[in-house]
């Protein structure tokens, strides 16, 4: 395939997304925190859907990427294949994060399934920058759930960042930092007590954002159904 017909599938795409766009949904987008520029307020299951037919198109998402329209750069999540993805597509992608749910889904359809998923996760919560900062708890917690395998040394070197960024009030990035915490909390019994003892640490901090950010997690680590299924 030659760029032409390449070109001839983001022309597509676009063609779709512009002739289904619902500028009611953008304004409802909008309420939620999620960027409504160069936005159709198109569904993300029917981007999925849409997605479908292109699959594993690691040219195609570049392109669908570099348009700038925030439901290509979704798509494009979708369509990327995990396996051609570089160390400097993630850093130039994690740059160009301007709403929160194309962090989230970026973060938790294709970078999270990358060699380079844990190491970004804690670089990215380094980073003051408010999407990639969040998209470096995003990824804690995506880890926590897709990576069934993984030992728990790798959550455990998650903890002192999730310690570290507590404090940051920006509503992005402390939302996904309890994220990563609850999600941490619920992989097994082991984590679950380690993800406790740091919730009621935090719950007791001197800062309202940490404060907030522990009871929030003790509230669903200490849940009945939690509790049920790791107790005994």
């Amino acid at each position: 395939q030659g760029p032409g017909s390449m070109s001839s599938e983001l022309d597509a795409i676009l063609n779709y997304l512009k002739s289904a766009a619902n500028p009611e949904n953008v304004r409802g987008m909008a309420k939620f925190g999620i960027n409504p520029e160069n936005t159709f307020g198109i569904p993300v299951p029917v981007l999925r859907g849409l997605a479908k037919q292109y699959r594993k198109n690691h040219a195609l998402a570049q392109e669908l990427w570099s348009s700038g329209y925030h439901e290509a750069c979704l798509m494009a999540a979708f369509v990327d294949d995990p396996k051609q993805v570089t160390e400097a597509q993630m850093e130039s992608w994690v740059r160009d994060f301007n709403s929160w749910d194309v962090c989230d889904q970026v973060c938790s359809n294709l970078f999270d399934r990358t060699p380079w998923a844990y190491q970004k996760a804690l670089e990215w919560s380094r980073q003051e920058e408010e999407f990639v900062r969040r998209a470096g708890f995003v990824m804690m917690a995506c880890l926590a759930v897709h990576d069934k395998k993984a030992p728990d040394e790798k959550y455990e070197q998650f903890l002192p960042a999730i310690v570290k960024q507590a404090g940051d009030e920006r509503n992005f990035v402390k939302k996904a930092v309890n994220w990563a915490l609850r999600q941490i909390g619920k992989r097994n019994n082991y984590l679950h007590a380690q993800a406790l003892e740091l919730a009621s640490d935090l719950a007791k901090a001197d800062n309202k954002t940490a404060r907030w950010i522990g009871k929030d997690a003790l509230r669903e680590l200490t849940s009945e159904k939690v509790r049920k299924k790791f107790s005994g």
